[in-house]
């Protein structure tokens, strides 16, 4: 029936996909049968759920676009459409059922349609009770209902997510703040050090000119502290032959000496 279904391009895709994963599942299954190793059944197990978990989502895919489509379309396109999808919605919870055999025959008492999604452990009843004894529409109950529990999972697991994401996000801005912070706190160490080197070489050099300008000093202080004493020397006794007369000044005039030495000629 699905070959002659008249269904949009975007449609025809899903359901395309649909039936490539429920071909994959079933292959699956039937390797299944031939694992022994029950950790290599295990592995298996969680292969076919994650394409269970990928039907789900398409067929929900399938029957929002259908319900789009659903005013351009005939009354009878759109009865086949439906069909077709509890036909899948069926197909798909024979494929939970089987896995539940599966999980049953390697010891797990708990049995969940996808890992994680929170489904309560069924009742003896329900174990009782077999897919070949359902029918479609308790079937499709079930099915239904399981996949809302899963999808209510999946918005928990979503929430979680972006909390996650925006603690991350605080997380990075406030290292890149701090990180800013310790550049420039780099950047003006770095200054500090070169200030500090800057001034030590200028007090180097400071100390470099204070020191000849007291050598000089020193030595001109030591040059007129010996002119003052050849001074007093030659002014005190000017008859030393020793000392060499000082430039610019003149040897005292012996005026006196001449002048008392003729009053006294004059009286003898």
């Amino acid at each position: 029936m699905a070959s002659n279904l008249q269904m949009i391009p975007q449609v025809e895709q899903i359901h395309g996909e649909i039936r490539d994963n429920f071909r994959a599942i079933a292959n699956g299954f039937q390797k299944l049968d031939k694992i022994k190793d029950s950790n290599r059944q295990s592995k298996q197990l969680e292969e076919l759920t994650g394409k269970m978990r990928e039907c789900k989502r398409l067929i929900k895919e399938f029957d929002r676009e259908i319900k789009d489509e659903e005013s351009k379309n005939p009354p009878e396109v759109n009865k086949q459409l439906n069909e077709e999808k509890q036909a899948m919605i069926k197909e798909l919870n024979s494929y939970v059922t089987l896995r539940k055999t599966h999980m049953n025959s390697l010891g797990n008492k708990r049995v969940e349609l996808f890992d994680g999604a929170g489904v309560s452990e069924p009742t003896a009843e329900e174990n009782v009770q077999m897919a070949s004894s359902m029918t479609n529409q308790e079937l499709i109950g079930v099915g239904m209902k399981t996949m809302d529990e899963t999808d209510q999972a999946i918005e928990r697991s979503k929430k979680v997510v972006e909390q996650t994401i925006e603690v991350g996000v605080q997380t990075a801005v406030t290292l890149k703040g701090q990180t800013e912070q310790m550049g420039r706190i780099v950047n003006e160490l770095d200054t500090i050090h070169f200030s500090l080197k800057k001034a030590s070489q200028l007090v180097k050099e400071i100390g470099r000119q204070v020191a000849t300008d007291k050598c000089i000093m020193l030595f001109l202080f030591v040059i007129v502290c010996g002119v003052i004493a050849i001074i007093i020397v030659k002014i005190v006794n000017p008859n030393n032959k020793s000392i060499r007369d000082i430039p610019g000044l003149a040897p005292p005039v012996p005026t006196t000496r001449r002048l008392l030495y003729v009053k006294e000629k004059r009286n003898s």
